[in-house]
């Protein structure tokens, strides 16, 4: 990557974080107000950034054009969308969809719990790897050696005490995830946020995309979130059948 162009995506992260001054923005980069104001303009051209009447500069409308593009990329979204509708209008819980891109997992929809409290999750922000519903459903579908390679390149941070901290361990996981079927994040990213995931699966039977609901334990504790799993289920196979996916009669092998 070009020094220039690895510098302007740095410009671009930290105005993601908010607006930020010329001078902040040198300091950030650590190179000259010259520099940055020369990628800035640039910017500016694009509609990727815009400065206001303080002289403060903020993502600009063209980074919106492009998420909105991104998004209608990915066509399991809007196949999903009057389901996780659905299923957030029918329990009143935080519905996320997210992909496996990248050796990432990334959120591509989300539905707001109705409840005051609330998890802190965007579209496009990645999910950890190691601790979060949605990704064990999307590793738990790969091949057995990328699998294991995965799981030997997280860096297992122990968020709260239930999280997942070896590779073995995260390897027993998704055996058990791809054998029942759905995952569960039991306060190992929050402890205060219990979680429950499924697959979403194309016509050939691949996992493209997990399905979740996320509530916290001030509303309903983890056997009542359990509780939800057949609807949760029932919706990601909604989906899945939208997509072309029909579960193999008894006795017939997956292809």
């Amino acid at each position: 990557m070009s020094q220039s162009l690895s510098r302007a995506l740095q410009l671009l992260r930290e105005l993601a974080e908010g607006p930020r001054s010329l001078d902040e923005l040198a300091a950030t980069a650590e190179v000259h107000k010259t520099t940055v104001l020369r990628l800035l303009r640039t910017l500016e051209d694009d509609r990727l950034v815009y400065r206001d009447a303080a002289f403060r500069y903020h993502l600009g409308a063209g980074l919106f054009a492009l998420s909105s593009r991104a998004l209608e990329q990915r066509p399991v979204r809007a196949t999903a969308a009057p389901h996780l509708a659905a299923l957030n209008r029918e329990t009143g819980h935080t519905v996320h969809l997210a992909a496996y891109e990248g050796g990432e997992v990334v959120y591509i929809d989300k539905y707001d719990s109705r409840h005051p409290v609330r998890m802190y999750s965007r579209i496009g922000l990645r999910a950890r790897l190691h601790c979060t519903a949605v990704a064990k459903v999307l590793l738990a579908d790969l091949p057995p050696r990328e699998r294991r390679a995965v799981a030997e390149g997280i860096d297992y941070e122990a968020l709260t005490p239930n999280t997942i901290t070896g590779p073995e361990a995260f390897l027993a996981e998704l055996s058990r995830v791809a054998e029942q079927g759905h995952a569960v994040d039991r306060g190992e990213h929050e402890t205060f946020i219990h979680c429950v995931g499924a697959p979403v699966r194309d016509a050939t039977g691949r996992v493209v995309a997990a399905v979740s609901l996320s509530v916290p334990d001030v509303v309903l504790d983890y056997a009542q979130v359990l509780s939800l799993l057949p609807r949760l289920l029932n919706t990601a196979a909604a989906i899945s059948a939208d997509r072309g996916w029909h579960p193999p009669e008894i006795g017939e092998e997956r292809s």
